[in-house]
């Protein structure tokens, strides 16, 4: 058995069910990482996990129903189970050592150091988080949490299978959309995208935060803690999302999302809000519309000339979703973005290189700290106005 996690069955607070599971041994505040039988609990005090004949691992009430399996298909004749130091419970081939199923796999709130939570979308395959249901019942949620590797990876939570919050893409060091991300604790943190249609994050122990995970709470937040010796405790070190802004598409598309604001949503410069009565009322999801068609727009439609399209700086972003990435500098971003008469906008990160955006742009925000510069496509006859909504 692993030194620093416990194998066992266990209760829920306010709960007479009982669950096979994994959490925290020797510390006083103990958590659960991991339940096997979370959506079939055992309702009285019998129960065994053991291996069954095909090489399984099961779980069994009292009737020697199984609650819960492995769900390993190739039968094997010798297998054994161990949890690691990890918090890692393992099944494998007594000859070879082949591992034939693990909990870091299949996990369930929680994301311990050296797991993958990872994404394939070529051959539909995710290991994500899942929330339970709540505080009593571990059965899976209505939220769940990953990364998503279309263009630039990013982090996601899910509420439903539907964008609930989002960390922002990865610049090689940090998640540009989470401008309180502390590189001291995160620096043993990585994102990789193997190129062939799969990218895992994964994060590794370091001496000062030995204890540390992420849980995707009942209610949606990721919260990283840490376990503090001296107050013995866990500590909160992050959280997303922190506020009303943070929500994805708070103020729909063309929308910036300002807590300092009142309303905290208002349409970009150049742009209104397409149901005035709504947006008024404070319902901004149908977000805004373009006031003034771009040049290139009216130039392909009619052959009008006019002065080209510039663009307005916005500073302290969380920059929108569903970036493109391209290689280049800060000038050539500008560059690509005009030769290009859907580009609608376009930003610059060292780690990162051009990122720009096409159609609508969708879960903007300005933070008071931190954040991205992002430069929003005009019409040149926007820049003479000076007002915007």
């Amino acid at each position: 058995m692993g030194v620093l996690f416990k194998l066992g069955f266990f209760s829920p607070v306010n709960s007479t069910n009982r669950y096979l599971g994994i959490w925290y041994d020797k510390i006083s505040v103990s958590k659960v990482v991991w339940v096997a039988n979370r959506e079939k609990p055992l309702k009285d005090s019998s129960g065994v996990l053991t291996i069954s004949e095909d090489g399984n691992l099961v779980v069994l009430d009292g009737q020697k129903e199984i609650l819960w399996s492995s769900n390993v298909t190739n039968s094997v004749v010798n297998s054994s189970a161990q949890l690691s130091d990890l918090g890692n419970l393992v099944l494998q081939v007594d000859t070879t050592g082949l591992i034939l199923w693990e909990s870091f796999q299949h996990p369930c709130d929680t994301f311990l150091p050296t797991m993958k939570l990872s994404t394939n979308l070529r051959k539909d395959h995710k290991v994500h988080l899942t929330s339970w249901k709540s505080p009593s019942d571990p059965s899976i949620g209505s939220f769940s949490a990953g990364f998503y590797p279309l263009n630039i990876p990013q982090g996601f939570v899910w509420k439903d299978g539907h964008p609930y919050w989002r960390t922002g893409p990865w610049n090689g060091q940090v998640f540009i959309g989470i401008p309180s991300w502390n590189p001291n604790y995160h620096n043993v943190f990585t994102v990789v995208d193997d190129k062939q249609g799969t990218v895992y994050g994964t994060f590794a122990y370091m001496d000062v935060l030995r204890l540390s995970k992420y849980v995707l709470d009942s209610q949606g937040n990721m919260v990283q803690t840490y376990w503090n010796d001296g107050k013995e405790d866990w500590e909160v070190l992050g959280l997303g999302p922190k506020d009303e802004c943070d929500f994805y598409g708070t103020c729909g598309t063309f929308g910036n999302c300002d807590l300092l604001g009142s309303p905290i949503c208002s349409c970009l410069r150049g742009f209104e809000p397409k149901i005035i009565e709504e947006w008024n009322r404070g319902n901004w999801s149908s977000g805004c519309f373009r006031r003034t068609p771009l040049q290139c727009e009216r130039w392909n439609k009619s052959g009008e000339e006019g002065k080209a399209d510039g663009f307005f700086k916005l500073k302290m972003i969380k920059v929108p979703d569903f970036a493109q990435w391209s290689y280049g500098t800060k000038d050539d971003c500008e560059k690509q973005c005009l030769k290009n008469c859907s580009c609608v906008a376009y930003a610059y990160d060292s780690g990162i290189g051009c990122m720009s955006w096409t159609g609508n742009i969708i879960d903007l925000r300005k933070f008071s700290v931190g954040g991205s510069e992002i430069y929003i496509r005009l019409a040149n006859l926007e820049f003479g106005k000076f007002f915007s909504f």
